[in-house]
């Protein structure tokens, strides 16, 4: 089956809010649990798995900052809400037979290892699946853009970022039921439309490097599977998206 796969090492790029329960807020095991099953499905077929969250069902950020917190306490506090979404999902993808390290860009030896990049990536190479907390470490930068880093340093094929809707479209489809669907953008469209896909300095990251976005719905049946076998699924940014 490896050999049949499009994409060998992906970066899983995912929101806080995948981990939140019908209530709005907070971890649910149970979704937790939906997002490891997810995961075990292309780890399986023999794919690297490495992720990034978001902390977006703990803390945001801009809410402090709206308040008149400092941005950079808001922002390690955001990045230590990281850490536990990583912890919930590393033992929720316990419970069904996956290994799993937790490394963190902020040291907290007691629950995680510190991000040490080829300790990761041997990691990557003994079939465990690696979740990276903490962000980058520093403040100012979002998990996308820690998602762009880590994708690069550890030779991600692509950076696939999990949403609850098919891909990028022109307008909010949410809103709009005539939003149209992108199948393939480049890079500077998707910066110059201000389309949000990830922020711009994430884009940027993969843009100077040559790194492929896909953009999918994590949580359609089969979706993410399809991807890594190549079958057209979502939208898929890169520098040239007519070749």
């Amino acid at each position: 089956m490896e050999n049949n796969l499009k994409y060998k090492r992906v970066l899983l790029k995912l929101s806080g809010e995948s981990l939140q329960g019908p209530e709005g807020f907070g971890i649910d095991p149970d979704a937790a649990e939906e997002v490891g099953m997810l995961v075990k499905v292309i780890r399986d077929l023999g794919v690297d798995v490495a992720i990034v969250i978001g902390a977006g069902n703990l803390w945001r950020g801009r809410t402090g900052i709206q308040h008149g917190m400092d941005r950079a306490t808001a922002d390690y506090m955001g990045m230590l809400a990281t850490v536990m979404n990583a912890l919930a999902l590393m033992d929720a993808m316990e419970r069904i037979g996956l290994v799993i390290r937790v490394q963190s860009a902020i040291q907290m030896q007691a629950v995680a290892e510190p991000y040490i990049r080829r300790r990761a990536i041997r990691h990557l190479e003994k079939g465990r699946v690696v979740i990276f907390g903490g962000g980058t470490g520093n403040p100012f930068f979002s998990t996308d853009t820690a998602a762009a880093l880590r994708a690069m340093e550890i030779g991600a094929d692509v950076v696939i970022k999990a949403t609850k809707v098919d891909g990028v479209y022109d307008c909010d489809p949410m809103k709009n039921p005539a939003a149209v669907l992108f199948e393939n953008l480049s890079y500077m469209e998707t910066i110059n439309r201000r389309l949000e896909v990830m922020d711009s300095t994430a884009i940027s990251l993969c843009m100077d490097n040559n790194l492929p976005i896909l953009v999918l719905n994590l949580w359609k049946p089969d979706t993410l599977r399809k991807a890594i076998l190549g079958e057209k699924v979502g939208t898929l940014v890169t520098a040239n998206p007519a070749l």
